[in-house]
């Protein structure tokens, strides 16, 4: 146990260093540029294809969250992911009586610390192919991939691809996916 603690330490600090070198081709999301000195909040304003997750965090009164110090890991649904959902179902999540249900949806996309790609593949290595990534929303999700395609899996089986990894921010990262992800049901 302690052998796997002091690895994955060795991974995390690895990663921070390969982190800091990506920031500096940030890949654009959305036609946007994101700037690694912005947090997550101020980048994802930029990107055209999450308007639907920026209303969404400010429905939710997450903002302030998710321009707070992080780390953060943050799976980013795009528009099309939103769109997908059962129709109706962004409606529903956006009426206030249903803050609490929003919410929950929204952190299930949250982790309270930044692993990029190369961290997130280190884990799933390590795990034996699986990594089960806990949270802030409580959700669990698992982490597999394929070659350099990482695939996040929820409790209900919905199997989101990154399309975007590694966007650094100030406070974080963001991993653009086509999936939203929901709370066990």
């Amino acid at each position: 146990m302690q052998t796997r603690a002091i690895a994955l330490s060795a991974l995390l600090a690895t990663s921070a260093l390969t982190g800091a070198a990506l920031a500096q081709d940030n890949p654009m999301v959305g036609g946007a540029p994101m700037s690694p000195e912005m947090n997550i909040i101020e980048n994802a304003v930029n990107s055209a294809d999450h308007t639907t997750l920026v209303a969404a965090v400010e429905a939710a009164g997450l903002v302030e969250t998710l321009q707070g110090d992080g780390p953060f890991t943050v799976f980013a649904p795009t528009n099309e992911a939103f769109a997908a959902l059962p129709e109706g179902t962004v409606d529903t999540l956006l009426m206030p009586e249903n803050l609490e249900m929003l919410q929950q949806v929204l952190t299930c996309h949250v982790v309270g610390a930044e692993a990029d790609a190369a961290a997130l593949m280190g884990m799933i290595d390590a795990d034996g192919g699986s990594h089960t990534i806990e949270t802030l929303g409580g959700c669990m999700l698992e982490a597999t991939y394929d070659g350099d395609t990482i695939t996040i899996t929820d409790e209900n089986g919905t199997a989101a691809t990154v399309t975007i990894a590694n966007v650094m921010q100030s406070n974080g990262v963001i991993h653009v996916t086509d999936a939203v992800f929901t709370p066990a049901m």
